[in-house]
């Protein structure tokens, strides 16, 4: 089957959408950036392809009827298989190439006690594996260095305090190995790793064992379908990275306009907030770009504000929202700068204000901010839309939906779950149109 992908490469994740030839968006991908674009496209476009399968067994599983109202636990349970795989098999790297660093790290006499106390750390490690990916269990994260770096710090810290090994060994030989194992792309295993899934989920759910060739059948169909990369188009921060032709690159304002566009036809305004910058941008009834405005280099109204705002708190990015939403006083937060919101945040703490409303004043200090942007594009129209990854912060939405009103009245304010992907959406769709309207080939899509 043809299929179409965007990717859009941003400063801190990398996500890349696939479209079939009806335009249906069949697979997301995402990963961290780390500022090495070449593999983050490589690892989003990958999920994304990943994705698309799971999209298509639910497809083929559904013609069959055989799972009935199990389908939905089926599914779910053979995506957490398979995430189980591929995360031992990554273990497996990592510990390969921590040992292998073991060898040329300069330990001293200690090196045969580090290398004891690695190999403990990675058996408890793989100890504990199956219990990140079982129902209903709860990961702050899905990128595979968030979720054995926590791990193995953790066990590693006992391990060493147990042997009486330096802890600072251990955690320098995992940021020594991360780096080189969470780049690794890991393409050619994965119909190894579903189809070792798909026995475990069969022990995992006995009641479809007497359905096994009725549901295998259509499984082994979709991985023997070959997914054609038709034709690739990539935009974002890191574009200029990416390892095609400038022909399949798009700007992301044009890209997250039509991204837009797709998900709400009726789109007139958009507000993007992404991790590095922040983008109001104006698109006519066909998803067209009229006019935009973005913020300058400084951090301050988008993501790497609120990135600064939980580390002078001491906490998760995603604990910012929450919190913010249990404020009973206003505050108003002076500064639009990064850095002297850090010195008013402390300021306000060591007067007494409450956490929860020092941070609701934060997020408001960022959408007054973006509302300026907003009014330089033209201000906002009917129907309004709301992308990137702080779309996903309800405290920083109640302030979006609350300055709105007060400056233009009630208008609908549309926000997507997968909003992050907008101009991952937006890069698919004009790759479609380049080959769908266009009549394009893919013989650019690998070129320097």
């Amino acid at each position: 089957m043809r299929c179409f992908i965007g990717i859009d490469l941003g400063s801190t994740t990398t996500k890349a959408t696939v479209v079939d030839e009806n335009q249906n968006i069949i697979g997301r991908g995402i990963t961290n950036s780390r500022s090495n674009y070449d593999t983050a496209a490589a690892v989003a476009k990958q999920e994304a392809m990943l994705n698309g399968r799971f999209y298509l067994f639910r497809q083929a599983l559904t013609r069959t009827g055989a799972l009935n109202g199990g389908l939905d636990t089926f599914i779910e349970q053979l995506e957490r298989d398979f995430r189980a795989e591929q995360y031992l098999e990554q273990l497996g790297d990592l510990e390969e190439t921590c040992v292998k660093n073991v060898e040329t790290g300069h330990f001293g006499a200690a090196k045969g006690a580090v290398a004891e106390a690695l190999q403990e750390v990675f058996r408890r490690l793989k100890a504990e594996a199956h219990l990140l990916f079982a129902p209903g269990a709860k990961r702050k994260s899905d990128f595979f260095r968030d979720i054995a770096g926590s791990q193995y710090l953790a066990i590693g810290e006992q391990v060493a305090k147990e042997a009486g090994t330096r802890y600072e060994y251990l955690l320098n030989l995992f940021d020594r190995s991360i780096i080189e194992v969470e780049n690794h792309v890991y393409g050619d295993q994965m119909r190894h790793h579903l189809l070792a899934a798909l026995e475990n989920t069969f022990k995992a759910l006995p009641d479809t064992a007497d359905k096994r060739t009725r549901v295998e059948a259509p499984i082994k169909g979709v991985l023997d379908t070959t997914m054609e990369e038709t034709y690739v188009v990539g935009t974002g921060y890191g574009r200029a990275r990416l390892p095609f032709s400038k022909e399949h690159v798009r700007s992301e304002i044009l890209c997250h306009g039509l991204g837009a566009h797709v998900m709400y036809p009726e789109t007139a305004t958009v507000l993007d907030i992404g991790g590095q910058d922040t983008k109001a941008i104006q698109v006519d009834p066909k998803g067209i770009v009229e006019s935009f405005q973005m913020n300058d280099r400084c951090a301050a109204g988008c993501g790497r504000y609120l990135g600064y705002i939980a580390d002078e708190m001491n906490m998760g990015l995603h604990e910012l929202g929450p919190m913010a939403m249990k404020s009973t006083k206003a505050i108003r937060i002076n500064s639009t700068c990064t850095v002297f919101a850090g010195a008013e945040l402390r300021d306000r703490l060591s007067l007494g204000d409450k956490r929860e409303d020092i941070m609701a004043g934060l997020h408001r200090a960022i959408i007054l901010r973006a509302m300026s942007i907003l009014a330089r594009s033209g201000g906002v129209r009917d129907q309004f839309t709301f992308t990137g990854g702080v779309a996903k912060n309800e405290a920083a939405v109640k302030a979006l939906k609350e300055l709105v009103f007060e400056n233009y009245g009630n208008l609908q304010l549309n926000i997507d779950p997968d909003s992050i992907y907008t101009g991952a959406l937006g890069a698919a769709t004009f790759a479609w149109r380049a080959v769908m309207e266009e009549g394009k080939t893919a013989e650019h899509r690998e070129a320097a």
